[in-house]
């Protein structure tokens, strides 16, 4: 037909690559023209992908590099083979993120892995994901150049568990707390070349060199630190337990007293998970 009204389907050839559902279409008198727009259109698809700023180009690389102030951003590129299933993978990416970290979807299409994808995915620090797709020959060269990594899945499930497992690298540890015991103050002697000295008799749990301690007087904690001394007699101890008598002092702090209390706990790194 000549030409083709609002709502009329029509079959358009002659495209250098594949739309995308919901692209829109220009009409324009000559080809120079179309050209110009595309190429404009492009332009400003780059411009906004690489916003973000250049980081590594793979998932291990980012879990490092990311660890910014504020929310952090996952970016990545997705291409697949069908548009439902490009559709669903981002739906199921973007239900990930939370107040601290996101997947920042650059550009998600249907059809093989270009060179284009790889210079959007080398501009803007994205790794690329291959769904029931591969490479092109070029793209592959292109990305073993630039360092990006392309990775190649056939189940949804595999490929949203990997991306969650890389994400939560980018979640701040929880630091987790445990109590080991406490001590009470008998006695403070002054020893030279060391400062203050706390005799004490350890009342419940244990006390272990190097451990995190805090200073109780009054029932308020006036001091928080590390134990730098812990011996038993005149020996030094890794550890003492309850009922036993030891001498302890505490690294660059000695406003200690008689009747204090010395709690001692252990402070432990625990990577979180989303």
């Amino acid at each position: 037909m000549p030409n083709a009204g609002p709502s009329a389907p029509v079959e358009v050839l002659g495209f250098a690559g594949t739309p995308e559902a919901g692209d829109r279409l220009a009409v324009v008198e000559s080809e120079a023209r179309a050209r110009e727009i595309t190429d404009y259109r492009q332009r400003q698809r780059r411009e906004k992908a690489s916003s973000g700023g250049k980081v590594g180009g793979s998932l291990e690389q980012m879990m490092s590099q990311l660890k910014t102030a504020g929310r952090k951003e996952f970016p990545l590129l997705i291409k697949g083979d069908v548009q439902g299933s490009v559709e669903a993978i981002v739906a199921a990416l973007e239900k990930l993120g939370t107040d601290e970290v996101i997947a920042r979807i650059l550009h998600a299409g249907v059809g093989g892995i270009t060179e284009s994808d790889v210079t959007l995915a080398e501009t803007s620090g994205a790794a690329i994901i291959g769904f029931n797709v591969r490479a092109h020959k070029e793209a592959r060269e292109a990305a073993e150049r630039a360092g990006i990594e392309i990775r190649y899945y056939n189940i949804i499930y595999n490929l949203v568990d990997d991306v969650k497992k890389a994400m939560s690298g980018l979640l701040a540890p929880e630091l987790r707390e445990t109590p080991l015991g406490n001590a009470e103050i008998l006695e403070v002697f002054d020893v030279s070349k060391v400062g203050k000295v706390a005799g004490c008799r350890v009342t419940d749990g244990k006390v272990e060199r190097g451990a995190n301690v805090r200073l109780i007087r009054d029932n308020v904690v006036i001091h928080e630190g590390k134990l730098s001394t812990l011996k038993r007699f005149k020996d030094d101890a890794r550890e003492v337990l309850a009922g036993q008598e030891c001498g302890m002092s505490f690294e660059n702090y000695d406003d200690i007293r008689q009747g204090d209390v010395i709690e001692c706990y252990r402070v432990e790194s625990v990577q979180r998970s989303l």
